[in-house]
């Protein structure tokens, strides 16, 4: 597979879109096994048995016939690599377009590439599913697929989302190295809230952030540092599994709902009656899971689980929103007492172009923040986090500024990505802002 660089990228200016790969490798080695893989259809419409080679080259590109695998190899390749993370984000196929690659947060086509036609879509999508992934994918009306996918030869996994749309079937593919990476590299501006984190027993830590902001990576690299550190008994609740755990100091259990379990509460209630020290949940979708959370997080276990809200605070509203207006007063003492952290992260384009850097937010959840949560006066948070640096919090637009200072990030990517632009008014970052308003 042929691998393309940042000048072949879409950077608003040229519209030159990624270049094709070079005519299909060989079919892999036994040191690269495909799973699934079946003969390749004979007849002219593919025989059921066809939807689940791996290796069947049936999209166009460039003029070469490529294969899913061939797709997914360019997530591996050393070129997309920095610091041990693939710059390649997602694999998007839709029925009626070219297939596209997210790289450094900007969505690019495959130059050359036909537009995927319906038969090409199945061809490529169903031999990453099961069988019984793909029964109810089909059936009427068709169920949306989360699930995992590992490839032993690329030495990486892979969560796929299939769907349908008004035009037919389509499918995100997000890579996910196998190789965790350490709290260190995370980008956290103090390590020592990392380090408070892992020395926690019990409470609830929450990520938050929008999809595809690395949630997923830093609780991944907390449970692996715990795991490294200390004897815990751990119970992951995912959907699907995304980075394998494998036990070192912990015992640990990943189950992956839908196949481990029915739904994210019954999994957790089933974790309560399992003698866990450690739970993750991965994500509060509704009220019963919330309620389960904050019990746990109340009786002595350590619950990490993530959140999509676009600040700190907003995880507090977001929680208390899940439940009834007469239960608002119940459920924010509740949360004032089990509250542990909140991390609210994002993934900007660094300012040399190579990969992207991490933005966060921490709040802590001291007693002033207690008594806020527990009052209702949510309005006064950010300030409260604004004072209280020497409790290694951090508002999201102090750690943007703290970066466009360091030369990390550019100003207009920091005003771009900033809950409150005008907040960044304060330091070098604020008089620059403050350069570059117009004159009255």
């Amino acid at each position: 597979m042929a691998s393309f660089s940042d000048d072949d990228l879409r950077d608003g200016v040229t519209d030159q879109p990624l270049p094709p790969p070079p005519a299909a490798t060989p079919t892999p080695t036994p040191s690269e096994p495909p799973a699934q893989v079946s003969q390749p259809p004979q007849a002219e419409a593919p025989a059921p048995e066809a939807k689940l080679d791996q290796d069947d080259r049936c999209y166009t590109v460039g003029g070469n016939k490529v294969s899913i695998l061939d797709l997914l190899r360019l997530f591996s390749e050393g070129e997309h690599q920095e610091g041990g993370m693939s710059r390649l984000a997602d694999l998007h196929l839709k029925v009626g377009h070219q297939a596209r690659y997210r790289h450094d947060g900007r969505l690019v086509p495959l130059q050359g590439a036909d537009n995927i036609s319906a038969e090409v879509a199945q061809r490529l999508v169903y031999p990453l599913m099961r069988q019984d992934q793909i029964e109810k994918l089909e059936q009427d009306p068709p169920i949306d697929i989360d699930a995992g996918y590992h490839h032993d030869g690329m030495k990486m996994d892979f969560r796929i989302n299939v769907f349908h749309d008004r035009d037919g079937l389509a499918m995100v593919v997000r890579a996910l190295p196998r190789q965790v990476p350490a709290t260190t590299d995370l980008g956290f501006p103090d390590h020592e809230v990392v380090e408070q984190i892992l020395r926690l027993r019990q409470g609830l830590v929450v990520v938050t952030g929008i999809t595809g902001s690395g949630k997923s990576t830093t609780i991944a690299s907390l449970l692996s540092e715990l795991n490294r550190r200390s004897q815990l008994r751990v119970i992951t609740l995912e959907d699907p599994v995304e980075y394998v755990l494998k036990a070192d100091q912990c015992l640990v259990s990943q189950r992956e709902v839908g196949r481990n379990c029915a739904t994210f509460s019954g999994g957790l209630r089933s974790a309560l009656r399992e003698d866990p020290d450690v739970i993750f949940l991965g994500e509060i979708r509704d009220t019963e899971t919330a309620n389960l959370a904050l019990s746990a997080a109340e009786t002595g276990h350590l619950v990490f689980t993530t959140l999509h809200t676009r600040d700190a605070k907003g995880v507090v509203t977001r929680i208390v929103d899940l439940f009834p207006a007469e239960r608002s007063k119940e459920v924010m003492s509740q949360l004032s007492f089990s509250l542990s952290f909140v991390i609210a992260q994002k993934l900007l384009p660094r300012k040399d172009g190579v990969g992207r850097a991490a933005s966060f937010e921490v709040m802590r959840n001291v007693s002033a923040i207690s008594n806020l949560i527990r009052t209702g006066a949510w309005h006064q948070i950010y300030a409260t986090m604004q004072l209280s640096a020497k409790d290694r919090m951090i508002t999201m637009e102090r750690h943007l500024q703290d970066q466009v200072a360091a030369g990390l990030i550019s100003l207009d990517t920091a005003l771009q990505y900033a809950n409150d632009p005008a907040q960044l008014q304060s330091g070098k970052a604020g008089a620059a802002v403050a350069a570059r308003r117009p004159k009255i």
